[in-house]
């Protein structure tokens, strides 16, 4: 029922059937299974004979480090855009590098792939390789990676970790999604189709979020090898691909767990100020001669007290030390053990005879005579 009609039986108090739900979701001529939305549609100069009606322009800055090189690729960066109807401007005082439309431009869209290849020249991609930014089928994407991690440490681990062991790793991923990947400083420069670039965006992200690229390789190439067989076209491929758990690791427990305080939902009590601990101990009402007095005398007792514990450490030093009688040495018991006394009865017997060969010494009489 048009709308004029329905207007009309409700003005005329007539039952109404049911509005039809779904009634502008119709079958759109171009989403169909036969278009390759992929593709890219090709534009030529007999389809914008006339040209374009206004002037368009971007501005680039490069940093000073790729003055030198910019200098000597600019004719060959001046003649490709040449070819398409752009113009373009290195202004070395500025640091900077312009591109326009020109009458003779007849893509509306060359001008952004121009900007784009500016962008590339700015980020270090070598001249040949950014050239190839101007041909309808190359796209690129700047990937800012640099606010994903706070830490600068774990940034430059993480960015090493996509370059891999001799750029192994992001020599994989080059051949995988079939694109240009350059890192360098803060941002990942990537040349290629859409499709290549979006994994390369998934790829880079996830490896700064401390997701290693080795997965998503994994992954890329069981999809490779699946696209290959047609009969797996139409069907879904979840239980081909692996699936990777996350394993949580234990952290390390602190040597010192500071116990938090209960919470209570009362401020703690104000601490007293200066001023009143002067009126609790009534210095507050004091003149500037007494507060002077008062400090001469507490600053004199404590270095009379100081001058004392410094006299009492000297003086120890000088007290002898008391007596251990716990150390002293045992007195002999007055027996004798019995292996002990033969030898002594021995030794005993051995003196005497020594001493009576003495007693009956007689010396020579020339002995005697010398003496006299």
């Amino acid at each position: 029922m048009s709308g004029e009609k329905r207007k009309l039986a409700e003005q005329e108090g007539e039952a109404l059937p049911p509005r039809p739900k779904g009634k502008h979701k119709k079958d759109k001529p171009w989403d169909n299974d036969s278009i390759n939305h992929w593709e890219i549609q090709g534009f030529s100069k007999d389809d914008n004979p006339s040209g374009l009606l206004e002037e368009s322009s971007f501005a680039i800055l490069f940093p000073k480090y790729r003055e030198k090189y910019l200098r000597e690729i600019w004719p060959v960066v001046t003649k490709s855009l040449k070819e398409n109807g752009i113009g373009c401007e290195l202004n070395l005082v500025e640091g900077s590098m312009t591109v326009k439309t020109t009458r003779k431009t007849w893509d509306p869209f060359v001008i952004v792939k121009a900007r784009d290849l500016l962008k590339l020249l700015a980020r270090s991609v070598p001249a040949p390789q950014a050239l190839k930014i101007l041909q309808d089928d190359m796209q690129c994407d700047i990937i800012k990676i640099a606010g994903l991690v706070r830490n600068k440490e774990l940034f430059v681990k993480r960015r090493q970790r996509l370059l891999g062991p001799n750029g192994a790793t992001l020599k994989a991923l080059e051949l995988l999604t079939e694109c240009y990947v350059l890192v360098q400083g803060n941002t990942v420069a990537a040349m290629g189709p859409y499709k290549g670039l979006k994994q390369v965006r998934r790829v880079v992200e996830d490896c700064i979020h401390n997701i290693h690229p080795i997965y998503h390789i994994k992954t890329l190439m069981i999809k490779r090898e699946l696209a290959k067989d047609p009969a797996l076209a139409d069907e879904n491929w979840d239980r081909f691909l692996p699936k990777f758990k996350k394993k949580n690791v234990k952290r390390r427990k602190p040597a010192k767990i500071s116990k938090k305080a209960e919470y209570t939902p009362f401020p703690p009590p104000q601490q007293p100020s200066k001023v009143d601990l002067q009126l609790e101990s009534g210095e507050y009402f004091m003149s500037q001669e007494q507060k002077s007095k008062r400090a001469h005398q507490a600053e004199s007792a404590r270095k009379l007290d100081k001058a004392v514990a410094n006299k009492t450490k000297r003086a120890a030093a000088f007290v002898a030390p008391e007596d251990d009688k716990s150390a002293a040495p045992a007195v002999k018991s007055a027996t004798q053990p019995a292996d002990a006394q033969p030898i002594a009865v021995s030794l005993k017997q051995k003196a005497q005879k020594a001493a009576k060969a003495k007693a009956d010494f007689k010396a020579p009489a020339q002995v005697k005579a010398y003496l006299a």
